[in-house]
Order: C-alpha cells, then sequence, then structure tokens
C-alpha cells in the first residue's frame, strides 16, 4: 500500500468487437480518453505486458499530471503514471463466447477508478479513498 497502489480497487473496463478493429484503434481510444480527462498534452505509451486474455497486452501509462513528467512521488520519479492493462482480446476468449476470430476481433482495456480520480482530481495519496476522513470525503463533492 503506497500513495499510486492499493489492494483494493474498483476498475472499469472497456470492450469493442467488430469486424477489423485493431491494436491502432485500442491506442487512439486511449489517447483520446487521456486528453479528454487529463488536457490536451497528456501523453500515454504502451509498455509490452502479459494479460491472460489479451495478445498482444501492454500497460497504459501516462505521462504525470502532477509534475508534467520532471519526476514525483506520484510518479516515483519516472514521469508516468500506470493507469490501465489493455490488449487485443485473444481469439480463445472469443470462441468462448461464440464469436469467429477470424472474422470478429476487438480490444479491451481496464482500469482502477481510484487511481483515475486521484490523478484527475490532484489527489497525490490513493490511500486517502480508504482513510475515512469525512473532510477528504465532503471534498470531493
Amino acid at each position: 500500500f503506497d500513495p499510486s497502489h492499493s489492494p483494493v480497487f474498483h476498475q472499469v473496463e472497456g470492450l469493442w468487437v467488430d469486424r477489423d478493429v485493431s491494436f491502432s484503434d485500442l491506442k487512439g481510444t486511449l489517447e483520446a480518453f487521456g486528453k479528454e480527462l487529463f488536457g490536451k498534452e497528456t501523453r500515454i505509451k504502451l509498455i509490452p505486458h502479459y494479460f491472460p486474455f489479451t495478445e498482444p497486452s501492454a500497460e497504459v501509462h501516462l505521462s504525470c499530471p502532477f509534475c508534467k513528467e520532471k519526476g514525483c512521488r506520484v510518479c516515483k520519479y519516472t514521469g508516468w503514471v500506470e493507469i490501465a492493462g489493455c490488449g487485443m482480446v485473444h481469439p480463445e476468449v472469443l470462441r468462448g463466447v461464440g464469436i469467429d476470430p477470424y472474422q470478429w476481433t476487438g480490444f479491451a482495456f481496464g482500469m482502477g477508478v481510484e487511481r483515475i480520480a486521484m490523478l484527475r482530481y490532484g489527489i497525490d495519496d490513493i490511500r486517502n479513498f480508504y482513510e475515512n476522513d469525512l473532510r477528504f470525503i465532503e471534498g470531493l463533492r
């Protein structure tokens, strides 16, 4: 449990399945999300990673909105914060729900709600969400 990680979190997920959905579509969607929520100067980078239900898979990193990539406590002095996992839906997952992976493709992503709220509202410690401090909770209204 540190300023940017919690053993308990809530996750929001996105899934798009259609003909000819590509990794570029996934990247474009995530970039649009980042810029809409955190500002036009926000940058996104995808780091290859393993997730069992997607292939290829990646972690989604956002340029740190606190320090603008200079390095701070929130981003562990890297200038980047991980906000999501993502990837192309694995063909076996599609087959498992009766979708022909030769005709259909898709992407999926999942991100922690607390992490997004933390970054969006300038909260520099994710632990604040779990400490039951009424002053903090009232400030979220």
